[in-house]
């Protein structure tokens, strides 16, 4: 479903020296007037956003299961699961230790599962439209609930989940939590909606394909039929189950997630889960008001003015009702799944009323279509997006040694004037482990990776739990297959299991190299998010390096930012091979930061006992570098 695109804007001069600004202190581009209004807007919010955030992505059922039986299709009493109350002060305590200051709670939302919690008024999911046992935390069951798997009373759950909220607070952690715009889960009901809420589809024309105002979409005339199986897959791994025979009661059928429109959706479709309508037509059309371009150029309080009198359709408002409610909860942000999927008029509407509840409220979207970009930041109001079509699928393609790192620097040029907007990663729970024998191997591989990624932007630093310890996902879970840590299934993590040691939440089971990762991922995330630099300017100096320094070759990945007296060379190795090189800073540059000829000595960020120095020359600068495999440093140069 994540198609690729690439989408070339043109290059953002500053003056002529090939240097691009980046962040608060960026450069107005010298395009076109429009372009130019466009882009200044976008940097005003950067200046009223001036932190780099690091947000520590968990699985929520996962992070603190130390159960280590780990059965494939295991049961909740067979393989454990993880709760609330696993998020002790110390555990935060350490998660804030690390570098992070938001926490994303995946999976706390309630969402279709196989368990039997008939007895605190929850219907009973069906398995034959559950993926896996534990359920997808995409098919979203309640709105108003949280996964009653994860409290240690299910009645008391979202007081449970209330006091977690606190806890992070008291940690220095903001809560980011899960919006599903685009689907629902096949069985939603919400037994926790308040008086005056019904559910989606409660209200719903049956008898017609569309109607603005229905929550979903219809087959009418046809019921819904189970997908036929593919590869020899059995629900529940082929466990018996009263309720696993093949059906399903949905009459008439609805529209599947994705957009699947048969009455019998393919299994790669997201059977699990229903199409939710935002008033657009099925041929395509809109059936809603169309936000005027120039609102590009205006802040949400003009948006939410503009929405104010507007006639919208109903799974519009429910949304509204919805982040309402956790934001009064004291939930601090929210990540949009597939957030590309919904108008991007639905996002204006959305969070401008977000932010006139909370002005700080994060808002991140999930979206893998670069050319409507700029779209979702300017009229729909996203904080962030994710960054995964470009800066992750460039870095990655040079871990695999598919790509050079030419292609990350092509990138980095292409979206400098939205970089601060864009959220940077190199594991979340839709991709492939690092240290997975099917990616890197290795978490030292990543190294490189997550320098560039956590430094290149002013943007958020996304950090999946477990990354930093190098977890390699090994291990068919049932449902969820090894290299990606399942999210389906009830399991545990074994590298998180060892730093838990018995809730000390120390290094004491961790291998050497595991506490050396960790130790890497705590110095670089800490000092991301307190440099001025990395929220300053930046200049490639890839280029300059492969057309000047012979050594310099396409594993090998060289930038500069600056702000203030603060100006850093980062340099990075993808090679798991040593390489002797000049690094070469052109004049530009050194004159940006006022250098005469002379010698500098440069300290690294990362490693204190780590040296180099800069000589510069004829107004031309040098440092010469012996870099290990996979090294990461960030040098700083005092003027």
């Amino acid at each position: 479903m994540k198609k690729k695109y690439y989408w070339f804007s043109a290059a953002i001069a500053l003056a002529a020296t090939g240097l691009t600004g980046c962040g608060p202190e960026v450069s107005a581009p010298a395009q076109a007037a429009t372009e130019e209004t466009s882009a200044k807007s976008t940097q005003q919010r950067a200046h009223e956003n001036p932190g780099k955030p690091v947000i520590y992505q968990v699985m929520t059922r996962l992070f603190g299961n130390t159960n280590p039986t780990n059965k494939p299709w295991g049961t909740i009493e067979e393989n454990g699961v993880g709760k609330f109350s696993d998020f002790t002060p110390e555990a935060l305590a350490q998660v804030h230790d690390l570098g992070a200051t938001y926490i994303w709670y995946t999976g706390a939302l309630h969402h279709a599962l196989v368990g039997d919690y008939t007895k605190y008024g929850i219907s009973n999911d069906d398995p034959d439209v559950v993926k896996g046992r534990a359920g997808s935390p995409y098919a979203i069951k309640d709105y108003y609930s949280v996964d009653p798997d994860l409290a240690d009373d299910p009645a008391k759950r979202q007081q449970e989940f209330r006091a977690l909220i606190e806890r992070s607070h008291a940690a220095g952690l903001k809560v980011i939590m899960d919006i599903v715009p685009n689907h629902v889960a096949r069985a939603y009901e919400s037994a926790a909606k308040p008086g005056n809420v019904h559910d989606f589809g409660a209200n719903d024309d049956t008898s017609v394909t569309y109607a603005r105002d229905n929550n979903f979409y219809y087959v009418p005339g046809e019921d819904f039929k189970v997908p036929a199986a593919e590869g020899g897959y059995r629900p529940l791994g082929g466990e018996s189950n009263p309720l696993v025979d093949g059906k399903f009661d949905e009459s008439p059928a609805k529209w599947t997630g994705n957009g699947a429109r048969a009455a019998q959706p393919a299994f790669d479709d997201w059977y699990e889960t229903i199409k939710l309508n935002f008033g657009v037509r099925p041929d395509g059309s809109e059936d809603f008001p169309k936000l005027p371009a120039d609102y590009a150029d205006k802040d949400y309080r003009a948006h939410a003015a503009f929405w104010a009198d507007k006639d919208v359709p109903d799974t519009w408002k429910k949304f509204r009702d919805i982040t309402r409610y956790w934001l009064g909860f004291g939930v601090d942000g929210f990540r949009y799944d597939m957030a590309g999927m919904v108008p991007v008029e639905f996002w204006s509407y959305l969070n401008s009323s977000i932010k006139m509840q909370n002005p700080d409220a994060v808002l991140i979207a999930e979206i893998y279509t670069p050319e409507r970009y700029r779209d979702y930041i300017r009229l729909g109001k996203m904080d962030y997006l994710y960054d995964k079509v470009g800066t992750y699928d460039a870095i990655r393609a040079v871990m695999e040694g598919k790509g050079s790192t030419d292609q990350i620097a092509a990138v980095q040029q292409d979206l400098q004037d939205i970089a601060p907007y864009l959220l940077h990663f190199m594991e979340n729970h839709d991709e492939q482990r690092i240290a997975s024998k099917e990616f890197a191997g290795s978490g030292a591989a990543g190294k490189p990776a997550m320098l560039v990624s956590a430094t290149i932007a002013a943007s958020p630093t996304l950090v999946y739990f477990g990354q930093e310890l190098g977890e390699k996902a090994e291990g068919d879970a049932g449902f969820g297959k090894a290299s990606r840590t399942t999210i389906f299934d009830y399991w545990s993590v074994p590298s998180v299991r060892r730093w838990i040691d018995g809730g000390k939440y120390d290094d004491a089971q961790l291998s050497a190299d595991e506490k050396q990762l960790r130790s890497f991922y705590r110095t670089l995330l800490n000092f991301s998010t307190t440099s001025k630099a990395l929220r300053g300017k930046y200049a490639d100096l890839h280029s300059y390096n492969r057309a000047h320094s012979p050594n310099y070759g396409d594993k090998q990945f060289a930038f500069a930012r600056w702000s203030g007296d603060e100006n850093l060379v980062i340099v990075a190795n993808f090679a798991d091979q040593a390489n002797s090189l000049k690094l070469q800073l052109p004049e530009a540059l050194l004159q940006q930061w006022q250098l005469s000829d002379g010698k500098y000595e440069l300290n690294d960020q990362l490693d204190g006992a780590q040296k180099a120095t800069l000589r510069v020359k004829n107004g031309k600068g040098e440092i010469a570098l012996q870099l290990q495999p996979f090294a990461s440093h960030i040098f700083r140069v005092d003027s």
